[in-house]
């Protein structure tokens, strides 16, 4: 194993069993949710939590990483506390209850894959630049994480019922501070002249903005997905085993897209892969809207996240090494998880638990299907910028 191998390791094993712990519990907590009892609102409000902690958390964590250059201490504490803290979802308690378990377990880990890429930018890069190959080899780990827990939790619960969640939570975290502790506890230099740099003035860059507008509208759309999926599917009739091996497609096809992601990315600039990856979604978003109740027209939708997902987070992160370099990408990274999965997650679990409860969960997918066209136009935008007509 070569040296470089060697340092990504931890970062691997990291990255494994996080998307492992949330390749079960994003998918099934809504229906753990359902099973207590709570209803379509209750639910969307506390599935909202977690990008709610994400306006706030991973901004400030980042902000404390940068300043500091103490990431993996940082990620130590804050798993081993979300550990301590999930110990919470044993004890029977109502919607605040669950709300105050939730929103503190959410503020230590909303952070981790923000730091964990900071950390490791050095070792996925090459001369300075990204490089595609060795950050989709350590990415894809945390794909099969995902796809492992997602299949094999929906099996579990269909066959035992849905009272083990909390043991799954417990135990997967478990394993997410086994491997935070694997990290090499290395503390980067932090020079005094570096250590006030603004990044004000690079928001204010005109790629910069359309960059994270086109994210915010991708990501949002990409919401009724994360939040409403398993529940949509479940009121079709699907039963777990079915919602869990959907959630596996969408996971293999992103497998499939890390691992050779370094052959397909230079087809294209990253910002022309920007639209494309929006444009999928559009077509993604409007097959699940329109037939659902169709399992193959699902499947081919699902398949579509290699693109929607994977390609599209593969070129946000390359984007962002380049708008934020230095000790400025703990700070864009935070950026990128506030504006691309906390205001946007907030948004859709509270304006999607109105719309299903009033509509059906059907509206939510096709309001995504909006914001994934306004994605389009916003990625379009920035492609504009970076070629401009003569």
């Amino acid at each position: 194993m070569s040296a470089t191998r060697r340092q990504l390791a931890p970062f691997a094993a990291l990255s494994a069993s996080y998307f492992a712990h949330i390749g079960f519990f994003n998918p099934y907590l809504p229906l753990w949710l359902k099973e207590l009892g709570l209803g379509l609102v209750a639910i969307s409000l506390l599935t909202a939590v977690q990008s709610a902690t994400r306006l706030v958390a991973p901004y400030a964590w980042g902000w404390l990483s940068d300043h500091t250059g103490e990431r993996v201490k940082l990620l130590r504490y804050g798993a081993s506390a979300a550990l301590l803290i999930s110990c919470g979802l044993w004890l029977p308690g109502g919607f605040w209850w669950l709300a105050g378990v939730l929103g503190l377990m959410f503020l230590h880990t909303s952070a981790m894959m923000p730091m964990s890429e900071a950390a490791m930018a050095h070792l996925v890069s090459s001369g300075g630049a990204f490089d595609a190959r060795r950050y989709g080899r350590v990415r894809l780990w945390g794909s099969l994480g995902f796809l492992i827990t997602a299949f094999a939790a929906g099996a579990w619960f269909e066959r035992y019922g849905m009272g083990h969640f909390p043991a799954w939570t417990v135990l997967s975290l478990l394993a997410v501070v086994a491997s935070v502790w694997w990290l090499p506890d290395l503390k980067e230099a932090v020079p005094a002249h570096e250590k006030k740099q603004p990044i004000g003035p690079l928001l204010r860059k005109p790629p910069v903005r359309w960059f994270f507008i086109a994210v915010f509208f991708h990501v949002l759309s990409h919401m009724g997905i994360y939040i409403f999926f398993s529940l949509y599917l479940d009121a079709l009739g699907y039963s777990k085993t079915m919602i869990g091996l959907l959630w596996a497609v969408s996971v293999l096809v992103e497998i499939a897209w890390f691992f050779t992601q370094s052959r397909w990315l230079p087809a294209f600039s990253l910002t022309a892969w920007l639209v494309l990856c929006a444009l999928a979604a559009v077509l993604r978003m409007g097959l699940t809207a329109a037939w659902a109740g169709l399992w193959p027209v699902l499947l081919l939708a699902q398949a579509l996240h290699g693109l929607t997902f994977a390609a599209h987070h593969a070129v946000c992160i390359a984007l962002l090494s380049h708008h934020f370099p230095g000790l400025q990408r703990g700070r864009g990274q935070a950026l990128y998880a506030v504006l691309g999965y906390g205001l946007p997650g907030v948004l859709a679990g509270l304006g999607g638990g109105v719309l299903s409860a009033r509509f059906g969960l059907a509206s939510v997918f096709w309001v995504a299907l909006l914001s994934s066209v306004l994605a389009t136009l916003s990625a379009w935008q920035g492609w504009r910028l970076r070629h401009p007509r003569p």
